[in-house]
Protein backbone atom coordinates (compact mmCIF):
# COMPACT_ATOMS: atom_id res chain seq x y z
CA UNK A 1 0.00 0.00 0.00
CA UNK A 2 1.59 3.32 -1.01
CA UNK A 3 2.41 5.78 1.76
CA UNK A 4 -0.28 8.22 0.56
CA UNK A 5 -3.16 5.70 0.56
CA UNK A 6 -5.63 5.80 3.45
CA UNK A 7 -4.81 3.60 6.41
CA UNK A 8 -7.28 0.84 7.11
CA UNK A 9 -8.29 0.74 10.74
CA UNK A 10 -10.63 -1.60 12.62
CA UNK A 11 -11.19 1.18 15.14
CA UNK A 12 -9.74 1.61 18.60
CA UNK A 13 -8.56 -1.56 20.26
CA UNK A 14 -11.22 -2.69 22.71
CA UNK A 15 -8.57 -3.42 25.35
CA UNK A 16 -7.53 -6.62 27.04
CA UNK A 17 -10.27 -8.56 28.75
CA UNK A 18 -8.01 -9.49 31.68
CA UNK A 19 -4.69 -8.57 33.26
CA UNK A 20 -3.30 -11.98 32.23
CA UNK A 21 -4.12 -11.41 28.56
CA UNK A 22 -2.66 -7.91 28.75
CA UNK A 23 0.57 -9.31 30.22
CA UNK A 24 0.82 -12.03 27.54
CA UNK A 25 0.15 -9.65 24.65
CA UNK A 26 2.72 -7.14 25.91
CA UNK A 27 5.43 -9.83 25.82
CA UNK A 28 4.97 -10.67 22.12
CA UNK A 29 7.96 -9.66 20.02
CA UNK A 30 7.68 -7.89 16.69
CA UNK A 31 11.17 -8.95 15.66
CA UNK A 32 13.81 -11.42 16.80
CA UNK A 33 11.12 -13.94 17.76
CA UNK A 34 11.93 -17.66 18.06
CA UNK A 35 10.89 -18.81 14.56
CA UNK A 36 12.70 -15.92 12.90
CA UNK A 37 15.85 -16.41 14.99
CA UNK A 38 15.92 -20.15 14.23
CA UNK A 39 15.92 -19.42 10.49
CA UNK A 40 18.47 -16.62 10.84
CA UNK A 41 20.86 -18.83 12.84
CA UNK A 42 20.73 -21.55 10.19
CA UNK A 43 21.29 -19.03 7.38
CA UNK A 44 24.25 -17.54 9.23
CA UNK A 45 25.70 -21.02 9.88
CA UNK A 46 25.64 -21.59 6.11
CA UNK A 47 27.71 -18.46 5.63
CA UNK A 48 24.84 -16.39 4.25
CA UNK A 49 24.62 -12.75 5.22
CA UNK A 50 21.41 -10.81 5.20
CA UNK A 51 19.72 -7.73 6.60
CA UNK A 52 16.82 -7.72 9.04
CA UNK A 53 13.87 -5.36 9.44
CA UNK A 54 14.59 -3.86 6.03
CA UNK A 55 12.20 -1.05 5.11
CA UNK A 56 9.92 -1.67 2.15
CA UNK A 57 10.64 1.02 -0.46
CA UNK A 58 7.93 3.67 -0.38
CA UNK A 59 6.34 2.51 2.87
CA UNK A 60 7.12 4.23 6.12
CA UNK A 61 6.17 1.60 8.68
CA UNK A 62 6.51 -1.69 6.82
CA UNK A 63 9.60 -3.87 7.03
CA UNK A 64 10.80 -7.19 5.65
CA UNK A 65 11.94 -9.80 8.19
CA UNK A 66 15.01 -11.08 6.31
CA UNK A 67 16.45 -9.52 3.14
CA UNK A 68 19.13 -10.51 0.67
CA UNK A 69 19.53 -7.12 -1.01
CA UNK A 70 21.81 -8.16 -3.89
CA UNK A 71 19.47 -10.98 -4.90
CA UNK A 72 16.38 -8.82 -4.26
CA UNK A 73 14.95 -11.60 -2.12
CA UNK A 74 12.51 -10.75 0.69
CA UNK A 75 11.70 -13.38 3.31
CA UNK A 76 8.82 -13.17 5.77
CA UNK A 77 8.28 -15.51 8.71
CA UNK A 78 4.59 -14.91 9.38
CA UNK A 79 3.08 -15.65 12.78
CA UNK A 80 0.11 -18.03 12.64
CA UNK A 81 -2.10 -15.86 14.85
CA UNK A 82 -1.37 -12.42 13.40
CA UNK A 83 -1.24 -13.39 9.73
CA UNK A 84 -4.11 -15.87 9.60
CA UNK A 85 -2.54 -19.30 9.17
CA UNK A 86 -5.24 -21.60 7.76
CA UNK A 87 -4.00 -24.46 9.97
CA UNK A 88 -3.38 -22.75 13.31
CA UNK A 89 -5.12 -19.41 13.55
CA UNK A 90 -7.74 -19.18 16.24
CA UNK A 91 -10.00 -16.21 16.74
CA UNK A 92 -10.22 -14.79 20.27
CA UNK A 93 -13.61 -15.27 21.89
CA UNK A 94 -13.70 -11.75 23.30
CA UNK A 95 -14.15 -8.84 20.87
CA UNK A 96 -14.44 -11.27 17.95
CA UNK A 97 -15.78 -8.76 15.42
CA UNK A 98 -12.83 -6.43 16.06
CA UNK A 99 -10.34 -9.31 15.67
CA UNK A 100 -11.96 -10.58 12.46
CA UNK A 101 -11.54 -7.13 10.90
CA UNK A 102 -7.99 -6.79 12.28
CA UNK A 103 -6.89 -10.15 10.82
CA UNK A 104 -8.46 -9.35 7.44
CA UNK A 105 -6.52 -6.08 7.38
CA UNK A 106 -3.29 -7.86 8.28
CA UNK A 107 -3.76 -10.29 5.38
CA UNK A 108 -4.59 -7.42 3.00
CA UNK A 109 -1.47 -5.55 4.14
CA UNK A 110 0.66 -8.68 3.57
CA UNK A 111 -0.77 -9.08 0.05
CA UNK A 112 -0.16 -5.39 -0.73
CA UNK A 113 3.45 -5.57 0.49
CA UNK A 114 4.08 -8.71 -1.57
CA UNK A 115 2.53 -7.14 -4.68
CA UNK A 116 4.54 -3.93 -4.25
CA UNK A 117 7.84 -5.77 -3.82
CA UNK A 118 7.15 -8.06 -6.79
CA UNK A 119 6.26 -4.98 -8.84
CA UNK A 120 9.71 -3.60 -7.99
CA UNK A 121 11.35 -6.81 -9.23
CA UNK A 122 11.81 -8.53 -5.87
CA UNK A 123 11.16 -12.18 -5.13
CA UNK A 124 9.04 -12.64 -2.00
CA UNK A 125 9.03 -15.83 0.07
CA UNK A 126 6.53 -16.21 2.91
CA UNK A 127 6.68 -18.95 5.51
CA UNK A 128 4.53 -19.75 8.53
CA UNK A 129 6.13 -19.73 11.97
CA UNK A 130 5.26 -23.44 12.43
CA UNK A 131 7.27 -24.56 9.39
CA UNK A 132 10.49 -26.46 9.97
CA UNK A 133 13.37 -23.93 9.98
CA UNK A 134 15.63 -26.37 8.09
CA UNK A 135 13.06 -26.72 5.30
CA UNK A 136 12.63 -22.93 5.21
CA UNK A 137 16.39 -22.42 4.87
CA UNK A 138 16.59 -25.09 2.14
CA UNK A 139 13.95 -23.19 0.14
CA UNK A 140 15.72 -19.85 0.69
CA UNK A 141 19.10 -21.28 -0.36
CA UNK A 142 17.59 -22.85 -3.49
CA UNK A 143 16.03 -19.51 -4.44
CA UNK A 144 19.28 -17.66 -3.75
CA UNK A 145 21.12 -20.12 -5.99
CA UNK A 146 18.56 -19.48 -8.74
CA UNK A 147 18.87 -15.70 -8.27
CA UNK A 148 22.68 -15.87 -8.23
CA UNK A 149 22.71 -17.87 -11.46
CA UNK A 150 20.36 -15.36 -13.09
CA UNK A 151 22.48 -12.45 -11.85
CA UNK A 152 25.62 -14.11 -13.19
CA UNK A 153 24.04 -14.67 -16.60
CA UNK A 154 22.67 -11.13 -16.67
CA UNK A 155 25.97 -9.55 -15.62
CA UNK A 156 27.92 -11.65 -18.16
CA UNK A 157 25.55 -10.62 -20.95
CA UNK A 158 25.72 -6.99 -19.81
CA UNK A 159 29.53 -7.04 -19.69
CA UNK A 160 29.70 -8.63 -23.17
CA UNK A 161 27.42 -5.93 -24.55
CA UNK A 162 29.46 -3.24 -22.79
CA UNK A 163 32.74 -4.70 -24.09
CA UNK A 164 31.27 -4.87 -27.59
CA UNK A 165 30.13 -1.26 -27.38
CA UNK A 166 33.58 -0.11 -26.25
CA UNK A 167 35.36 -1.91 -29.10
CA UNK A 168 35.90 0.36 -32.11
CA UNK A 169 33.70 -0.56 -35.07
CA UNK A 170 36.72 -1.33 -37.27
CA UNK A 171 38.01 -3.90 -34.75
CA UNK A 172 34.70 -5.79 -34.66
CA UNK A 173 35.06 -7.19 -38.18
Amino acid sequence: MPADSPRLDPGPHPGATSAEISRRMSRLRRRDNRPEMAVRRLLYARGLRYRVCFRIPGQRRRTIDIVFVGARLAVYIDGCFWHGCPEHQHMPKANTSWWVQKMAMNRARDAAATAQLEGLGWTVLRFWEHEDPKAVVTTIVARLNDETAIQRLTSEATSEVAAHAETPACARR
